[in-house]
């Protein structure tokens, strides 16, 4: 197997789910009990690149021939918490989605029509075995989806400007149960004001997603790759959830123009972002 790239992948944020270990079934939950104790368990980046290594072979692999047995691992109040990887269902899902982001001769030098002819076709057989499975984590490029920020707070904000060799952070993390009320809550009062729209079905799906787990979890949105395309003073400013809470909660008092100013300030921001992908 080639060896590893030590260069980090940019550009991709994501929604994490961490649920209790006692979530999981046996004999899933006692690997995850005894993967929890390793002292050699792979960083964020890691999945990343080893996607990259299965991408160089002639021809690449798009989806891993096995799920990953990795995961992440928090341990909250005394509660284990997990977030399986589960690498190989989200590689079929992303190549679903991936000829939206490019242009078809792009796609094809990229990942060649019969592999992913190949990969849709073993997609589908496994999902007729596995109609209930789904992803822990949910990923993003070159971006933040806005309906993301309505599941946190500006409360819940973490942010380190990294040193060194250590890269820059901002993450938020907040339980389950506030995740699933903001989302409701939100849909609301979107409902109300605007009826429809890209931010209300985006909310009604992760609202979705959201249910399928355990009420104990945690949720997590980490910016990710994301933070080497911006300077530290711009991450340092960057309060989109707290804009994103903001304007719903105008459209709830009924002040429109207020909500107009808190969207103003997350188009402003998420367009220099939009921008630099436009550029590459």
């Amino acid at each position: 197997m080639p060896k590893v790239s030590s260069v980090i992948v940019p550009y991709a944020t994501y929604l994490r789910v961490y649920e209790p270990l006692a979530a999981f079934p046996e004999p899933e939950r006692d690997h995850w009990a005894r993967y929890a104790r390793r002292a050699d368990r792979p960083s964020y980046q890691d999945e990343l690149r080893r996607s990259l290594v299965d991408l160089l072979p002639t021809p690449p692999i798009p989806v891993p021939v096995h799920e990953s047995g990795d995961a992440f691992v928090l341990e909250v109040e005394g509660v284990l918490c997990v977030c399986p990887w589960r690498t190989r269902l989200r590689g079929w899902q992303a190549l679903e989605e991936l000829g939206d982001e490019l242009p078809g001769p792009v796609l094809d030098a990229v990942l060649p029509e019969v592999v992913r002819r190949q990969a849709a076709q073993d997609y589908e057989r496994w999902l007729a075995r596995n109609p209930d499975a789904r992803p822990w984590i949910r990923t993003s490029t070159w971006q933040v989806p806005l309906h993301w920020f309505v599941l946190v707070s500006d409360g819940e904000r973490r942010f380190d400007k990294g040193s060194g060799d250590i890269p820059p952070m901002l993450r938020y993390r907040t339980p389950m149960v506030q995740a699933r009320r903001r989302v409701a809550r939100a849909l609301r009062t979107l409902k109300d004001a605007i009826d429809e729209g890209p931010l209300i079905d985006g909310l009604v799906d992760v609202g979705r997603w959201l249910e399928e787990f355990h009420p104990r979890s945690l949720v997590e949105l980490d910016y990710g790759g994301l933070v080497h395309t911006l300077s530290a003073g711009e991450l340092e400013d960057d309060h989109s959830a707290a804009d994103v809470a903001d304007g719903i909660d105008a459209l709830r008092r009924g002040d429109g123009a207020a909500a107009g100013t808190a969207y103003g300030r997350l188009v402003e921001r998420w367009r220099s972002v939009r921008d630099r992908r436009s550029a590459n």
